[in-house]
């Protein structure tokens, strides 16, 4: 991608030029059009941010506060949207604000006259990006409230400090660092989305990676895609930068360094007795108005498709309910449109499971078991595509299957997809190897027995159920995506969820509902699955 973007202008097949040249940029910023688009993207990116903070903040509260034995099922309220398809969920927001929906009608209920089509808006697409993007905020948040000690809140609240005065002086500045890393993901996935920003947005709204999208595959402009590419990922890296220095002052205490910080300044006293009582007063419900938000969010858009896919409608955009019918089910199971795709999807996701396990386990040892300088560094790398935008990986990979003909277009729809969930499997497998207890091993070694039936029989047993939920997890993220995957699919070869987004772009039968509900109860039913092997809340707090 790097190298694409350094081309002068010319033949976008023609061979890499070793000689950099700026004149892909001058295209970009010589334009008022790409630097506009930019700007609105990054606002649509801080604006999604911030809802996803507001909303994040107590659901993740919310799951903290519950007794264990409730959190699983809580957290399947975050993870079902979290893997279920993006497409999914985006019509389910358009199900939402159509003229016809849920929002339009409950404000005429009330007595205002209802906005109308509030569908290809900026507002819209926000609202479909806080929907996508808002669980990783409050997993964030989860990981990092959960190591709070509660003795904390009871020495503030012995201290006369209100629930509302407790959030900001103990709850909030120790979960800083989560909220980073919440922010950070949230804003540079948000920034080169452009999925759920084609459906919301239509035509009327552009993002930068619709941009990108469009000059890669319809224009035949790869050069010029990746340069814009490449300006969205130095913005992503600059602003993670800024976020690290900025939090980095916010929490001095967790600075590697011994010089004492410096006095930090406080509100006036008269400002501050205001915002107490302010917050005493209007806090608490505030919290529960944007808990019941959150929630709603999350799950209702979800519920809309899977009523939807009942509904007798001659379009899927209309949200009034009609009259019950299975015939959309019986067109997805008897017609055999959609066969073929969901083979495809099978095939791919379980052939990345079995590829991504192979790699990530032999490297979760050697990380774990064989200290060496710059493991760190490594450890950082492998995490690279989680922070790299999907946009950019997309032209890289497909200039360079463009090169590499012979490679079958499933062995490259199988590399981009064992790229995507490798992170998440080495993360996720470190900790079960971690928790492995060495004395087994040795003392069947000691018994004779060679390394690899020390392997088969004790250590593989052992870590089974943490395989199990690593396999399960990462074969629902492969199974899902759609953002790498349509720049690489063909004609002949076409997963399930880019066939469904390809239905909602362009043809709006209902039948992409009946579909997307089968997907929605697939994946609940695997992490009823995985939850049987390990608690839902601790899968992502590892």
């Amino acid at each position: 991608m790097l190298l694409l973007a350094f081309q002068p202008t010319g033949d976008s097949f023609a061979p890499l030029e070793l000689t950099p040249s700026l004149e892909q940029f001058t295209i970009v910023f010589g334009d008022s059009y790409y630097p506009r688009v930019i700007g609105e993207t990054l606002a649509l990116a801080v604006g999604v941010t911030l809802s996803s903070v507001l909303l994040g903040y107590p659901i993740a509260l919310w799951l903290v506060a519950l007794p264990p034995h409730w959190r699983p099922l809580a957290m399947s309220i975050v993870l079902i949207p979290l893997l279920t398809n993006v497409v999914v969920r985006s019509l389910g927001i358009i199900l939402l604000l159509a003229p016809d929906g849920i929002v339009n009608g409950a404000i005429g209920a009330i007595g205002l006259p209802p906005p109308g089509n509030m569908l290809f808006t900026h507002g819209a697409v926000g609202l479909a990006l806080a929907q996508v993007f808002m669980p990783f905020m409050v997993l964030a948040l989860y990981d990092n409230l959960a190591g709070i000690d509660h003795r904390l809140h009871e020495a503030a609240a012995s201290l006369g400090a209100s629930r509302v005065r407790r959030f900001f002086a103990v709850t909030l500045p120790l979960s800083l660092p989560g909220l980073r890393a919440g922010i950070s993901v949230v804003f540079l996935m948000s920034s080169t989305a452009y999925v759920s920003a084609t459906l919301l947005g239509g035509r009327k709204v552009r993002v930068i990676g619709m941009d990108v999208w469009s000059e890669a595959l319809q224009n035949l402009q790869m050069p010029l895609a990746s340069a814009l590419a490449v300006v969205m990922l130095a913005i992503g890296v600059g602003a993670t930068v800024l976020l690290a220095a900025f939090f980095a002052r916010l929490t001095p205490w967790l600075a590697p360094t011994t010089r004492r910080p410096r006095a930090q300044r406080s509100l006036r006293p008269a400002l501050a007795r205001t915002l107490v009582i302010v917050g005493d007063l209007f806090g608490v419900a505030s919290g529960r108005v944007l808990f019941v938000a959150a929630a709603a969010l999350l799950v209702f858009p979800l519920v809309l498709v899977a009523v939807q896919s009942f509904n007798d409608v001659p379009q899927a955009t209309v949200a009034g309910f009609r009259a019950f019918t299975w015939a959309w089910y019986e067109r997805v199971l008897f017609a055999g449109a959609y066969l073929d795709s969901f083979a495809t999807s099978i095939q791919l996701a379980a052939c990345a499971v079995v590829c991504t396990l192979v790699l990530a386990l032999p490297a979760a040892f050697a990380l774990v078991r064989h200290p060496f300088r710059g493991r760190g560094a490594l450890g950082a790398f492998w995490m690279l595509p989680l922070v790299l935008p999907h946009i950019a990986i997309g032209v890289g990979m497909l200039r360079l299957l463009q090169w590499y003909t012979a490679v079958p277009p499933f062995v490259g729809l199988l590399l981009v997809h064992v790229v995507l969930i490798l992170p998440f499997a080495l993360s996720l497998l470190r900790p079960t190897v971690e928790q492995l207890d060495r004395s087994l091993e040795q003392a069947a070694a000691s018994l004779g027995a060679p390394p690899w039936r020390v392997f088969a029989h004790v250590v593989l047993p052992t870590i089974a159920p943490g395989l199990a939920v690593v396999a399960i997890i990462t074969f629902l993220m492969s199974f899902g995506e759609v953002t790498l995957t349509s720049f690489l699919t063909t004609a002949r070869m076409t997963t399930l969820p880019v066939r469904i987004y390809a239905e909602a772009t362009f043809s709006l039968e209902p039948t992409v509902h009946a579909v997307s509900t089968l997907l929605i109860a697939a994946t609940i039913a695997l992490l009823a699955v995985v939850n049987r092997f390990v608690r839902l809340d601790r899968v992502w707090h590892r």
